[in-house]
Order: C-alpha cells, then sequence, then structure tokens
C-alpha cells in the first residue's frame, strides 16, 4: 500500500514565527530535510525562504514541533532556534534565490519524519514524469500564521502550475501556480500529490514523492494581488542544502535570471487580524 505524500509531508512542515512587539509576530513555513554529513553522521536540515530568516531580527526564532501524546493525540511542542549568534547569521543561503538552510537538532520523532533529500526534484523531474501547465500541485503552510489546529498542524491547499515552460531551472528558476498566496506561506513545500500523474508515458509507481519547489512570492501589478503564486525550483534548494557542507562565505553563483513579463513579483503588507493570533506580514522578497 502507498504511504501518503501528504501525511509525510506534513509531518515534517513547521512554523517559524518571532515576536516583533505590540502583541504581532512574524511568521513563515519550513520543512526537514534528512542529509547525512559528509562523514555520514544523521543531520536535519531545515530548509525555507531566506527572507523568513532575514526578516526575524532577533537571535533566536521559535519552530513549532508537534508531539503526539500516549492516547493519539497531539500537543504543539515548540521549541526555540537559534538562527544568529553576536549578529552573524547561522544559515545559509543561496546567492540568487529565495532560499535558506539550517542544521538543526530536532526532537527524535521530527527527525524520523524529515523527508530525504532525494524527494527534491530534479532538473528532469517535469520531463520524466511529463508534469505540465494545468497539473495540480499541493502546498503546506501557516497562511496569516493560522494552522490547521490547536496542535499545530500546517494547512493544506492546492493550485494548479499556470506556466510554461517549466525548465530547466538553469533558464527558469521559478514557475506560477495558480494559488493565492499569503503572508506566512514563504517557505512551504509545493509537490505532486498521491494521485501522481496520469498522463501517456508518465511513471505509474503509486507512491511516487516529488517536491518541486518551494513557495517564496506572489505575483502582483501594482498593488493588485493576482492570485498566483511564485515556486522557486527544487534543484535550488538541493544547491543550498549543498552549502552546509562548503567553507562559510561559499555561494552558490550562476547565470540564473528570468523575467516576470507584465508584473512583479512584491511585498505584501496586509493590516494583520486582531486578537491573540495577530500576525505580522513576513513579506515576500522581490524578484531578483
Amino acid at each position: 500500500m502507498a504511504l501518503d505524500v501528504s501525511v509525510d509531508l506534513i509531518g515534517a512542515t513547521v512554523e517559524l514565527e518571532q515576536p516583533i512587539g505590540a502583541g504581532l509576530r512574524t511568521v513563515g513555513t519550513g520543512f526537514l530535510i534528512s542529509d547525512p554529513a559528509p562523514d555520514g553522521t544523521p543531520r536535519v536540515v531545515l530548509v525555507t525562504a531566506n527572507h523568513v530568516f532575514e526578516r526575524m531580527k532577533g537571535d533566536k526564532a521559535t519552530i513549532g514541533y508537534r508531539i503526539q501524546q500516549p492516547d493519539g493525540s497531539w500537543r504543539y511542542a515548540p521549541q526555540k532556534l537559534t538562527i544568529r549568534s553576536g549578529g552573524k547569521e547561522l544559515w545559509r543561503h543561496h546567492a540568487l534565490r529565495d532560499v535558506a538552510a539550517i542544521s538543526i537538532t530536532a526532537p527524535a520523532a521530527f527527525a524520523k519524519a524529515a523527508i530525504p533529500l532525494n524527494w527534491l526534484a530534479g532538473d528532469d523531474a517535469f520531463d520524466r514524469y511529463h508534469l505540465a501547465p494545468g497539473d495540480e500541485m499541493m502546498t503546506l503552510g501557516f497562511p496569516q500564521g493560522l494552522s490547521a489546529n490547536s496542535a499545530g498542524f500546517p494547512i493544506l491547499r492546492a493550485g494548479r502550475v499556470a506556466s510554461y515552460p517549466l525548465g530547466p531551472s538553469a533558464a527558469f528558476p521559478t514557475f506560477l501556480l495558480d494559488f493565492r498566496v499569503f503572508p506566512g506561506n514563504s517557505g512551504g513545500p509545493v509537490y505532486l500529490g498521491e494521485a501522481g500523474h496520469t498522463q501517456p508515458g508518465a511513471p505509474t509507481t503509486p507512491d511516487t514523492r516529488l517536491i518541486a519547489g518551494m513557495l517564496t512570492q506572489q505575483v502582483e501589478v501594482g498593488s493588485e494581488n493576482l492570485g498566483i503564486g511564485i515556486v522557486t525550483q527544487a534543484e535550488f534548494i538541493r544547491e543550498t542544502v549543498a552549502l552546509l557542507d562548503e567553507a562559510p562565505g561559499t555561494a552558490v553563483a550562476r547565470d540564473r535570471s528570468a523575467t516576470l513579463a507584465g508584473a512583479v513579483a512584491s511585498a505584501v503588507s496586509p493590516n494583520p487580524p486582531s486578537g491573540d493570533r495577530a500576525v505580522a506580514a513576513e513579506g515576500l522578497a522581490t524578484e531578483p
């Protein structure tokens, strides 16, 4: 029986937040990847959009872990995560794309839930799986800082691929998703759902696991939100994780460029909701 890809990814997806005063907090989404160190030592890596960490000015963020109780219920169990030391960033980020990665010490259950690095799509994945405009992708996140329940699970939503062509990433580092992005969604995984792909010639493995990329931006024309998300290709997540094994100061630098004709990827600053769930817009960084 095929395992449920969505349940697996839900288990690896966490809320990231930091208070900014006046009862508000800046919020984003991250997910955990299992990527052993060069010497084979098990390692858990948290990946998110780089602007999520950049807009957290304090040295510590909160990562929203969840613990299953003996009776089968779940409890929200956030922990502090040090992201700076003496003002120095402890995460690594891609030189050209809005992707960040940091090695973390996670609770045992979360270390086990971290997804394998090979779930991240390679540059040949779209062709190999015959993915095309109109195909449905799933995404997980915490829109406006909201979770699915009091245990802190992410909210699952879906959208259709809205751009062409989809690769290679050197020429097309992002693709569009017909999906409205809210503050708090940034950094969430975008993946092929459990149903898989049914076009002729596509692989038919029932338990295909394919993370296509990371949700990082939204499209606006002027001040109008077009309800379109921008997904950074998974290849750049791979490259960013690889930086953890490089000397500090090493950066991925390639001639990668893309334009979005007639529109811009823009920051958003909606009025935060009132009450104890108030969230400051963590924003969606402008396309470099």
